[in-house]
């Protein structure tokens, strides 16, 4: 059958120092999102950190900025999809961040899907220089800022006065190509604020390697909230983050998954990621459709191998 899970891979942004020029990896970068393109995935993403998070040793390896590159890889692709998992949205006021979306866009010829979360990564506010309130705190900020993004994409003029965030006045030229505005994806699966964040502001969610259960789970509750507000659960895109393995064999996809961080078991990969053959990946993504994912991001640790986009590329085309 014709598959309908879309498939979205994120791309290689984090480097060893040593291991390669920045100029190179960049440009590899841009390969593998030419690459996704040209062999018919839907979607490209980066995540958003200022340095690795891969403690204690974060000096030793290069991390790409977010927007930065979105903008590049918007005019370095023609058709795909681009991406964050997820825009920290305490890093940037959010009037600033709604007009780079909207010049995004633009540049992307309306391609763009704006990922946002409240942030986590303590270590890497305090290193930058920026406050880190409470989790409770950086909820109610991001519920302002979902709401001034709208505001600022779809009003002439944006006046907003919060507890956190004020605009008067702001103006936002162009608002982007898509209409009535950029799709927001919200990243989080907290049940009692970030999925009714979800429900009022969410054109998408975004739930980061999730257990057969907790996907049943949370998208029915998903769905409940929706219905609490009138509103149709159908407009809201569901979306999952997975780390993946793919090989030819089962001994060269075990061999691909030692790569990944311990806490990735096989058992993990298993239950909560893609981890097999061609054959083995094509039935867990039926799976996952069934449960009701619309859109499958992976990770996978050798990405920047073309062999394997194209071993992924046959489990989608077979859906």
């Amino acid at each position: 059958m014709y598959h309908t899970v879309r498939i979205g891979l994120c791309l290689p942004q984090e480097w060893q120092n040593d291991h390669i020029d920045p100029a190179e990896a960049y440009e590899t970068m841009t390969r593998i999102a030419q690459e996704a393109e040209a062999l018919g995935f839907d979607s490209i993403w980066l995540f958003e950190h200022f340095h690795s998070s891969r403690a204690p040793y974060p000096k030793e390896r290069m991390l790409f900025e977010c927007w930065i590159s979105t903008a590049a890889l918007a005019r370095d692709t023609r058709r795909i999809r681009i991406g964050q998992l997820v825009t920290c949205n305490s890093f940037r006021n959010p009037a600033l961040l709604a007009k780079m979306a909207s010049t995004v866009d633009v540049l992307s010829h309306g391609r763009l899907d704006l990922g946002l979360g409240a942030g986590w990564y303590e270590a890497e506010y305090l290193s930058y220089g920026y406050p880190f309130p409470d989790t409770p705190t950086r909820l109610r900020q991001l519920r302002e800022a979902l709401q001034i993004l709208k505001i600022m994409w779809t009003e002439d003029e944006a006046t907003f006065e919060g507890k956190h965030y004020q605009l008067r006045g702001a103006i936002n030229q162009p608002k982007g190509v898509q209409k009535p505005h950029i799709p927001i994806l919200i990243g989080g699966k907290g049940e009692q604020v970030t999925l009714k964040l979800v429900a009022h502001y969410g054109d998408a969610c975004n739930f980061t390697h999730p257990s057969p259960e907790e996907m049943t789970h949370k998208f029915a509750l998903l769905r409940r909230y929706c219905e609490d507000i009138g509103r149709d659960s159908q407009e809201v895109r569901r979306t999952i983050f997975v780390n993946g393995c793919i090989g030819e064999t089962d001994a060269k996809v075990t061999e691909k998954a030692a790569k990944l961080p311990k806490k990735f078991t096989l058992d993990h990969l298993r239950t909560r990621g893609l981890l097999g053959t061609p054959t083995i990946v094509r039935q867990r993504l039926q799976e996952m459709e069934r449960l009701g994912v619309q859109e499958v991001i992976i990770s996978l640790p050798d990405v920047i191998d073309s062999a394997t986009l194209q071993l992924l590329a046959q489990c989608r085309s077979r859906l």
